[in-house]
């Protein structure tokens, strides 16, 4: 499967038919996958080869078959390289520096001349919300303070192309809002950005497409609504709080698409298994009209991203 961009010129990011050996292990195994500008989310649990498709995009290994390219060029050509923008999950920082001394390091390495690294690293500061704090050193700042110099690093060069991989980890919830909205800014300045996230629901409120891996194949992409569509037929579950659980309890397997229940321990409730929430939600309502049966509280334990990650791998969802 692909996403494909809207334009004729190549694409931002191709992977054509990618697979990844590390000896005998198989990490990617006939990957394809083709991004435009736009934001898509890149889902999946540890081992699904999420920081190898990461890798290969970014040009820091090879596939051991098939082709990754950016803009038409193979992704290892410094051309290519010049185009993206990564910022990685771990940290490598010169602890001893101050934010905008190793900001301003940074833009020296990509080629700036001296006349344009103050401009550079000040307009990347300001961007992600760390002009003034960038005089303290890197040691002493907060995770979410680093997560934010590594932004503006990414960011130093313009690039066309950003790789983020977990972005959002250790950002408070006012700044993890400013970061959503500086994402989503530059998705419409026309800008391919790849985001790599255990956060689903933040990540399902940001992007249009999500591409989910499981065990080094792309197991589905397109909009989470989208995919959720295509699993409709597989179990979710609801969690329902009422006074008369073992009455509604004699009715439920008659129901359209129930699999099953389990009684709640304080005895004041049940999670029902089921399948086709249309269809089961449906009859469900109608069950609960005609038995005259009042229920507290309804909750789908699953109707997130998490249902759709763990519907796909067949686990629990989660990452």
């Amino acid at each position: 499967m692909s996403v494909r961009p809207t334009s004729a010129a190549p694409p931002l990011l191709l992977l054509e038919q990618v697979s990844k050996w590390y000896g005998p292990v198989l990490s990617l195994n006939q990957v394809t996958l083709e991004l435009g500008a736009g934001i898509t989310g890149l889902v999946g649990p540890n081992g699904s080869g999420k920081s190898t498709l990461i890798k290969l995009a970014t040009g820091l290994i090879r596939p051991t078959l098939g082709r990754v390219s950016v803009r038409g060029l193979d992704a290892s050509d410094w051309r290519a390289r010049h185009a993206i923008g990564y910022c990685p999950d771990h940290d490598a920082f010169y602890e001893e520096m101050s934010g905008r001394e190793f900001v301003r390091t940074m833009a020296k390495l990509n080629g700036f001349t001296a006349a344009d690294v103050t401009d550079r690293a000040e307009a990347v500061l300001t961007r992600v919300g760390m002009a003034g704090r960038a005089d303290r050193k890197i040691r002493g700042y907060s995770k979410g303070m680093r997560q934010r110099i590594k932004l503006a690093q990414a960011l130093l060069h313009d690039p066309e192309l950003l790789i983020l991989d977990e972005p959002l980890s250790g950002i408070d919830p006012l700044g993890r809002q400013e970061m959503l909205d500086l994402f989503r800014s530059l998705a419409e300045q026309g800008k391919c950005l790849l985001i790599s996230s255990h956060e689903l629901e933040e990540l399902e409120k940001l992007t249009d497409r999500a591409a989910i891996l499981a065990k080094g194949r792309i197991a589905s992409v397109g909009t989470l609504q989208q995919i959720r569509a295509l699993f409709d037929d597989y179990p979710m579950s609801v969690r329902v709080v009422l006074d008369r659980p073992r009455e509604l309890a004699r009715h439920l397997l008659d129901l359209d698409g129930v699999l099953g229940f389990d009684l709640q321990d304080d005895g004041l409730g049940l999670t029902i298994r089921a399948r086709s929430p249309e269809r089961f939600f449906a009859a469900f309502a109608a069950l609960l009209l005609e038995r005259r049966i009042e229920i507290r509280e309804l909750e789908p334990l699953d109707d997130s991203a998490h249902a759709i990650l763990g519907y796909l791998l067949g686990g629990s969802g989660k990452t």
